[in-house]
């Protein structure tokens, strides 16, 4: 299992090391070895398996050997990748593709043959991130190395088993940008959609990331192309079409009336139907919190739905470790820091994923502890985000629990405090229906998002307040446009973790209490 080494490659540190139980065969390290790898893909598509997850730093393709070696900025963004596609594996090319930790520390590609190609695609997508993700919105000149150019994408949903709404796609296409409008339609007797972005970067992340995989396990396949419209017009707000930069759009009588003009730019479909075997007992694959009013029905003898992350590449998912109860709301978190952790650290640190219901530390065996959430999805993506993240020191674990409820201590059985309810606690973030924070959930990453600061406030105060709780700070930046927001980039994801329990909801004054959240920027 362990990764082969290229003829040219140095490996800047040991072997892997064995270790015993669950743990991938190498220790973990940012330079990452995928396996199985279509013989056609380009360096472009192995890159955004990586770009949810943090910056790309380097590339090496083995075609001959269907391999290839992915370098991420850091070792987290590297543990984060591999926590995620585990239970999720992900598809280049609609075929499956297998990642672990390779043995090498970096990779050294300066004197390799062939590498100009793998060159011109990091720095693409670097032009690309730079230019989308500084605060104040990408020069245009850093966009016009996108193919395609629109941000309008036409999608095809082939393999149409179960029902796919316009608050479905919504959902799945919001993870990789601001969703304008979206226009669905049959078409040649195939549900189609046209789906307009912010911006033309957004669709060629979405694009990347989404062309051919599943909305649900083994159906409902997206297949994305680039549109020639520019820009949608939509006239009604139903089911069939959204403008979601006009809520006093009228809502017609459903099918919106195209334009000829519209009709004629959808060109003919031109696209390859899979072969599909068999529909029994398949679950939806992606799942959606239940506060947006979506609810997406079980299926009996399948697993049940699993959580979209922000990051999350669709794919045939099926909720891991089944030994827990898929459905399940309450998460067994292992090896805590018994010293340090609180069940208010818990509380806020899973509460970026979901509403903390309840949060029990063990009595008995303090670095264990169960965390309730909102609902399933909730638990999943919690789940997918925190486990095998560092918190004090210890590499923190998580998995889905057997219990369906934490129980609240009886009247005067001794607990020490450590059973906590926070079901009506005024700081959860996902309360509200359609809530923008549904947006805003990203791995844990060393940059925080900071909100709801005072006029008053300056960056020395934050700096320093941030100092104070022991982290170094390495960049700040207040957003141009609203100072009540600000980057703040830390010495590592761990200490970022570390702050965000910490500060969250910390008291500025002038009644501003500050909001923490893990952002998907860099300074």
């Amino acid at each position: 299992m362990n990764s082969s080494t290229p003829a040219g490659v140095y490996a800047n540190g040991n072997d892997s090391k064995k270790f015993k139980g669950d743990r991938p065969p190498c220790s973990p390290s940012r330079v990452l070895h995928l396996r199985k790898i279509p013989c056609d893909v380009t360096e472009a598509e192995v890159i955004s398996l990586g770009l949810p997850f943090g910056k790309v730093t380097n590339l090496l393709m083995l075609k001959g050997k269907s391999q290839a070696f992915l370098e991420m900025a850091s070792e987290e963004a590297a543990v984060t990748m591999v926590n995620y596609y585990t239970p999720v594996t992900p598809h280049l090319r609609s075929q499956p593709v297998y990642i672990q930790y390779s043995n090498h520390r970096e990779l050294k590609t300066d004197n390799l043959p062939n590498q100009a190609r793998a060159q011109a695609a990091l720095q693409a997508v670097s032009a690309i991130q730079s230019g989308n993700l500084t605060l104040h919105g990408a020069p245009s000149n850093e966009v016009t190395i996108l193919p395609g150019q629109s941000p309008v994408l036409r999608i095809i949903i082939e393999n149409l088993f179960y029902p796919v709404t316009l608050e479905v796609l919504h959902q799945i296409f919001s993870k990789f940008g601001t969703v304008l409008k979206i226009i669905t339609f049959t078409k040649n007797n195939q549900f189609q959609a046209l789906l307009q972005y912010a911006d033309p970067v957004n669709a060629h992340y979405a694009k990347m990331a989404l062309d051919g995989q599943n909305i649900y396990n083994a159906c409902c396949t997206l297949r994305i192309d680039f549109s020639k419209l520019t820009s949608l017009n939509v006239k009604y707000n139903n089911d069939k079409s959204r403008d979601f930069t006009r809520l006093d759009l009228p809502s017609g009588d459903g099918q919106p009336s195209l334009e000829p003009p519209m009709a004629a730019a959808f060109g003919a479909p031109g696209i390859i139907s899979s072969p599909y075997a068999g529909a029994a007992g398949f679950a939806p694959a992606i799942g959606f919190p239940q506060a947006t009013g979506l609810s997406v029905p079980a299926v009996p003898g399948a697993l049940g739905p699993l959580a979209l992350t922000s990051s999350a590449i669709t794919g045939r998912m099926a909720i891991p470790g089944a030994s827990g109860i898929p459905g399940n709301s309450v998460l067994l978190v292992t090896n805590l820091n018994p010293d340090l952790i609180t069940p208010h650290g818990l509380f806020i640190l899973f509460g970026v994923y979901g509403d903390v219901h309840r949060v029990k530390i063990m009595f008995n065996k303090k670095e264990n502890a169960l965390v309730q959430m909102a609902d399933a999805n909730q638990a999943q993506l919690a789940m997918n985000h925190l486990s095998g993240q560092r918190l004090y020191g210890k590499v923190l674990r998580a998995t889905l629990s057997k219990h369906q409820t934490v129980q609240l201590p009886r009247e005067g059985q001794e607990d020490q405090g450590l059973t906590k309810d926070f079901s009506n606690s005024p700081l959860h973030r996902f309360k509200k229906p359609g809530s923008k924070n549904f947006q805003n959930i990203f791995p844990p990453s060393a940059t925080l998002h900071l909100s709801n600061i005072p006029p008053s406030v300056t960056m020395d105060d934050l700096k320093n307040l941030f100092t104070e709780a022991g982290c170094s700070v390495k960049a700040f930046k207040f957003f141009q446009k609203d100072r009540k927001m600000a980057l703040i980039q830390l010495g590592s994801v761990e200490e970022a973790i570390q702050a965000l329990i910490e500060l969250h909801n910390h008291d500025l004054g002038e009644n501003h209490h500050l909001r923490v959240s893990f952002s998907k920027s860099t300074i």
